[in-house]
């Protein structure tokens, strides 16, 4: 991890550890990948106004959220398939989270049983993909409650597949289908191979998906699997109503665009929630959540509004709170990090992040993230036009 200066260098280094079937699944997006570049380019668009001549040596990114303190405003974003990427993958991401002491999202489609990632870190939070089925729905909801997770992330934007093509092209598939260029990927990557998929099979058998419902899904190479998938395209705003009626704890709504949609969230008792478009992974052409975050947190008034999608920088992290983010996400990156070094490669992003961050915060001249405003970042002009200062 010594060559590892920034996130962006995880990628490629991932590209050459993984085969290319799972790199193409966490680094593809859907069609042409408009909105995954998008999210990138949207943050391009803003630069800061700094302030000078402050005295920035007691600096602290501490940020609170939802009643705990962190010592990031940053935390791990969902990702599917994780144990599949990296050996226990889930169970790596959350034990570095709660040693770095940011927050972790386990997402609905994972490997491992929650209980087991909530026994690593518990205050960790589930990611839950749910049909429009009120019998499905309480039976997860109760198991979430059973294992002592305290905050459940309702995933929204998923009611139909994406069109992954880039999947298609690299050799993935859900399920997974044994072929000889999967036997042909898997020899040429030897690493990945015995450290992550021999060691899974000999140590815990064939991985299945764990926590789509109450009770145990498909393994990830059955037929099946798309079954367990099935019926989002029914979930409603009257299904979100039933789950914040029977779930306690804190419930945030993830998946959020439209700025009427945080309203409505927050209308239907939800305590946040995450603008996000999946990393580009849905509808190809949605709008970076950057462009409507102002917005959004208009809208949503007094709860707070989070955000996922192409950070990369400490600069982007702050670009996004200056715009009235509470919090951000952070997926691919991270991912990458537990594939290439485990608990200290995830913690190693981390840390890399996290200085950015510090340093980022004495040269705008603040001494926490809480401090940036609006006053501090400017939109780039578009073509043609040029900027006028209003005092």
């Amino acid at each position: 991890m010594r060559s590892i200066l920034r996130l962006d260098d995880l990628e490629p280094a991932a590209r050459r550890h993984l085969p290319r079937p799972i790199f193409g699944y966490v680094a593809g997006a859907a069609e042409d990948n408009l909105s995954r570049d998008d999210n990138r380019a949207a943050f391009g668009e803003y630069r800061f106004v700094t302030r000078i001549l402050r005295d920035v040596s007691g600096r602290n990114p501490a940020t609170t959220l939802l009643g705990r303190t962190y010592d990031m405003p940053f935390g791990i974003a969902p990702m599917g398939i994780s144990a599949l990427i990296a050996y226990r993958g889930d169970l790596v991401l959350a034990r570095a989270a709660r040693a770095f002491n940011i927050p972790m999202i386990m997402s609905g489609s994972s490997l491992i049983r929650l209980e087991e990632v909530h026994d690593a870190y518990p205050d960790m939070w589930f990611q839950a993909y749910l049909p429009g089925e009120p019998d499905r729905i309480a039976g997860l909801v109760d198991r979430v409650a059973r294992a002592g997770i305290e905050t459940l992330v309702l995933t929204v934007d998923t009611p139909v597949l994406a069109n992954r093509e880039n999947n298609v092209r690299a050799g993935f598939s859900t399920p997974l289908r044994p072929s000889l260029r999967l036997a042909w990927d898997g020899l040429t990557r030897p690493r990945w191979t015995v450290s992550t998929f021999l060691r899974t099979l000999a140590r815990h058998g064939m991985p299945h998906f764990e926590n789509s419902y109450a009770t145990r899904g498909a393994p990830v190479m059955s037929g099946s699997v798309l079954r367990d998938f099935g019926r989002k395209d029914h979930l409603n705003w009257e299904h979100a109503d039933q789950i914040r009626r029977q779930w306690k704890g804190r419930l945030i709504i993830k998946g959020i665009l439209h700025p009427d949609d945080a309203r409505r969230a927050r209308e239907a008792g939800a305590d946040g929630v995450i603008m996000s478009n999946h990393g580009g992974r849905q509808l190809d052409g949605a709008v970076s959540p950057l462009r409507t975050l102002s917005a959004a947190v208009e809208a949503a008034r007094g709860i707070p509004v989070m955000l996922d999608c192409g950070i990369r920088r400490g600069t982007d992290v702050l670009k996004a709170m200056a715009l009235g983010a509470a919090f951000v996400f952070v997926g691919r990156p991270f991912v990458y990090a537990a594939a290439l070094g485990g608990e200290r490669g995830v913690e190693h992003a981390a840390k890399l992040l996290g200085n950015e961050i510090m340093r980022d915060l004495g040269l705008l001249g603040v001494l926490s993230p809480a401090e940036i405003g609006p006053d501090q970042l400017l939109r780039l002009p578009q073509a043609g036009q040029e900027y006028t200062h209003r005092s």
